[in-house]
């Protein structure tokens, strides 16, 4: 049988910076696949057979191009509760396998003795142990394989893998943001706490979208996906422990770009949890055990301030730092002194210097002033400036130059910005 084939830039990807050792597939598939969908996993055996259940219901000829890719995994010092819930997954993994009739269901072992994650790392690492794992076992001869990040506690449709590979047919970037909807909650004060941090997260991205932002998509690590030719460019998926999501579509979006995707949902789980120092579960974790004022949003004058910025820089290409430093000051004193600390004047003659072409210059000008400098602005506006607030205050005025109808309920403001991002039922 001749060596399989991969792309120079697959190849040197596997040859340079894939995860690799001590971990491996367990008894490993002998054929490839279109895509894969990887899904890490940390005592979530209650779960997990839900989500893989919800896999099942997708049509039998695409579950047959997918390659399903487990990482039950821990670190040496997880706790004993956690330890014997991977224990009970990996027992169970071969069972869930036939009963929901997964033939493409395989699992990698981050969890036993000898093959833990090292101390402090967390999800970033397991899920870049998934991806990398899976990219030799993808099939480059007659396209560009697909790679999925799932969480072992979110519910796909049976839609699920049909939007996503006629997304990537048509799309000419190389990664997707994929529409989600938390799942209710249990109780009130459960749904009370989620619609609020869901409500917070679409606000930012209608925030940023206002602001004519390239960044205005959703960083949700159960809901995002990209080709593999795109997961290279980027340099793989990062280690971190929380926050792996968005900088890695931040990665994504400089090197192949980012598309937000139609057509399915994904559901996220809705409880609290604190295995991550922020996030979705220890947002839920901390309104409830302190109050819904634990979470308060971005004033929306931060956002029209991102959004001069950004118009600046696009109407005054041709000046030099030190003219678009000082129309920064006329806008805010908190942005020149944010620029001016992080050395904007000589970053963009640099920019001007290797990049005449207009288009390319501004490019390189979204690739400096990222997703996470946006981000870092927003907090020294906020921070300084345009103190944060109850979205009841807050989120109303974004709606309404948005275009949207008003609301001034966490609930119904949070319909409207579903139906208005994709979130729909």
């Amino acid at each position: 049988m001749p060596p399989p084939y991969f792309p120079p830039t697959i190849a040197s990807y596997l040859a340079k910076r894939v995860a690799g050792e001590p971990w491996s597939i367990y008894e490993p598939p002998s054929r490839t696949y279109s895509g894969a969908v990887v899904i890490p996993s940390l005592a979530e055996a209650a779960n997990l057979p839900q989500t893989l259940e919800t896999l099942a219901r997708n049509p039998n000829d695409l579950l047959d191009r997918f390659l399903i890719l487990v990482v039950v995994n821990q670190r040496a010092n997880a706790s004993s509760a956690d330890k014997v819930n991977n224990h009970e997954t990996l027992i169970a993994l071969p069972f869930w396998k036939s009963e929901y009739q997964l033939h493409n269901l395989f699992w990698v072992d981050a969890a036993s003795s000898g093959l833990e994650l090292p101390h402090k790392q967390g999800v970033g690492l397991a899920r870049k142990i998934g991806l990398d794992l899976a990219l030799p076992l993808l099939d480059y001869s007659s396209g560009d394989p697909l790679l999925i990040c799932l969480d072992a506690d979110t519910l796909v449709q049976p839609d699920y893998l049909s939007a996503i590979s006629t997304h990537f047919s048509q799309a000419s970037a190389g990664g997707a943001s994929i529409p989600y909807r938390h799942r209710p909650a249990g109780d009130e004060a459960g749904q009370a706490a989620i619609d609020r941090y869901e409500l917070f997260l679409r606000t930012y991205v209608l925030g940023l979208q206002l602001a004519g932002s390239p960044y205005a998509f959703h960083t949700v690590g159960s809901a995002m996906a990209c080709r593999a030719s795109a997961y290279v460019a980027s340099g793989g998926m990062n280690r971190r422990q929380a926050g792996e999501d968005f900088y890695f579509l931040q990665q994504v979006f400089k090197t192949s770009g980012v598309a937000e995707l139609s057509g399915t949902l994904v559901h996220p789980s809705p409880r609290a949890s604190d295995r991550v120092p922020f996030g979705t579960g220890r947002s839920v974790g901390d309104m409830l055990a302190d109050g819904e004022g634990r979470l308060l949003f971005y004033h929306p004058d931060v956002f029209t301030i991102v959004g001069e910025w950004l118009a600046c820089v696009q109407d005054n290409v041709e000046k030099d730092g030190l003219w678009l430093m000082q129309l920064a000051g006329r806008i805010s004193p908190v942005l020149s002194a944010f620029l001016e600390q992080a050395a904007f004047s000589a970053a963009w003659d640099n920019l001007r210097r290797q990049n005449a072409d207009v288009t390319k210059l501004l490019s390189a000008f979204h690739s400096w002033f990222d997703a996470f400098r946006t981000m870092r602005l927003i907090h020294e506006l906020s921070d300084n400036v345009y103190p944060r607030s109850a979205p009841e205050q807050a989120v109303a005025t974004l709606l309404k130059r948005a275009g949207l109808a008003y609301d001034d309920t966490v609930a119904g403001q949070l319909e409207l910005l579903r139906t208005f991002q994709g979130g729909w039922d």
